[in-house]
C-alpha cells in the first residue's frame, strides 16, 4: 500500500500570483500573503496581456503602440502591488498570450512553488460562456494551485489548524498526501483523510467501511501522530458532495487534493476536471490542487 515514507518540509521559494487586476482577484491575496509569513517566499504578481485577435490581413506590428500597451500593463501591475501593502518581498511580472500557455512559461522561468488565485467558480451555462482562467491554469501549472473559490470564508485570520485530504486507495495517493502532510506538520494541525465511495447499498457499508478504514490508516505516515491528530473519514455521496460537505462539517481551513488530467474516473481521487472546479467552486476553504 503505498504511504508517505517521510515528511519532508515543503519548499515554496516563490509564489506565483496571477491577477486581472480586478478587486475580486485580491480575495486570494490573504491567502498568499499567510503562505509567504510561514515558508519565507517571495510572492509574484504576474498580469497578462490578452493575446491580439486574429487578422485576416497580416500586419506588421508598431513598436511604439505595442511598448505602449506593454508599459500600461507594467504600470498597472506595479500599482496594483503596491496598494496590497505586502510585508513580506514581491515581485511584479508581465506577459502576453494565452493563459495556458503564459503561466507555464513564467513557473517554468521564475522558479515557481505554488500558484495561488481566485477564481469566481462559474458553473453551467456562464462556464461555458465565459470560460474558466482558473480551469486553465489547473490544467497547465506543473506545480501545485492553491485556488480560492467564491465561498470562502475567514481569508483575514486564515491558518491552518484543519487540513482535508480526499483520496483513492486504489490510485497511487502519495503526490498529494506529501503536500497535505507536509502542511500539517508544519503547522501542527489536524490531518483528516477522506475517501467518498458512492452508490453502497446500506447492507454493504458496515464491513467495505471497515477495509476503508484499515487502508486509509496505513497511509498515514507513523510519525504524523507526534507533531498532528491524523483521523480518517469515509462518506458514501458522491465526491463533490462528500469533499465539500467534510470541509463544511470539519470547518476545514485547506483541501488538498489530486487532479489527474488524462482520466474521468467518477469517484476517483484523481478527479477529472469539472469535478475539481465544482469542489473549487462550493468549498468553504482554499482547494490546494496537485497534479499527478
Amino acid at each position: 500500500m503505498p504511504t508517505v515514507p517521510q515528511v519532508s518540509r515543503l519548499c515554496l521559494k516563490n509564489i506565483l500570483f496571477p491577477t486581472d487586476l480586478s478587486d475580486d482577484s485580491r480575495a486570494a491575496l490573504p491567502f498568499a500573503r499567510a503562505l509567504a509569513d510561514i515558508y519565507g517566499s517571495t510572492i509574484q504578481f504576474a498580469y497578462c496581456i490578452p493575446p491580439e485577435p486574429r487578422q485576416m490581413v497580416v500586419t506588421d506590428v508598431v513598436p511604439a503602440q505595442d511598448n505602449l500597451v506593454w508599459q500600461n500593463a507594467r504600470d498597472r501591475i506595479t500599482k496594483f502591488a503596491a496598494q496590497c501593502f505586502l510585508p513580506t518581498a514581491y515581485k511584479t511580472l508581465v506577459d502576453r498570450g494565452d493563459l495556458s500557455d503564459v503561466i507555464p512559461a513564467i513557473i517554468s522561468e521564475h522558479g515557481i512553488d505554488m500558484v495561488v488565485l481566485a477564481t469566481h467558480g462559474r458553473r453551467g451555462m456562464s462556464k461555458i460562456i465565459f470560460g474558466s482562467a482558473a480551469e486553465q491554469i489547473y490544467r497547465s501549472a506543473p506545480c501545485p494551485v492553491l485556488a480560492v473559490g467564491p465561498k470562502v470564508r475567514n481569508s483575514k485570520d486564515w491558518r491552518l489548524r484543519r487540513i482535508l485530504c480526499p483520496v483513492d486507495v486504489s490510485e497511487d495517493p502519495e503526490p498529494v498526501l506529501h503536500y497535505a502532510v507536509s502542511l500539517a506538520e508544519e503547522n501542527q494541525c489536524e490531518f483528516i483523510v477522506l475517501q467518498a465511495i458512492p452508490l453502497v447499498p446500506w447492507q454493504h457499508r458496515e464491513s467495505m467501511a471497515k477495509h476503508a478504514r484499515l487502508a486509509l490508516e496505513s497511509l498515514i505516515p507513523e510519525q504524523a501522530n507526534n507533531w498532528c491528530v491524523p483521523q480518517v473519514a469515509i462518506r458514501w455521496e458522491h465526491p463533490v458532495e462528500a469533499i465539500v460537505r467534510e470541509a463544511q462539517e470539519r470547518e476545514s481551513d485547506l483541501i488538498v487534493m489530486s487532479v489527474h488530467k488524462a482520466r474521468a474516473v467518477p469517484w476517483s481521487s484523481h478527479l477529472p476536471w469539472p469535478v475539481a472546479s465544482e469542489v473549487v467552486g462550493g468549498a468553504p476553504c482554499p482547494v490546494l490542487t496537485v497534479r499527478v
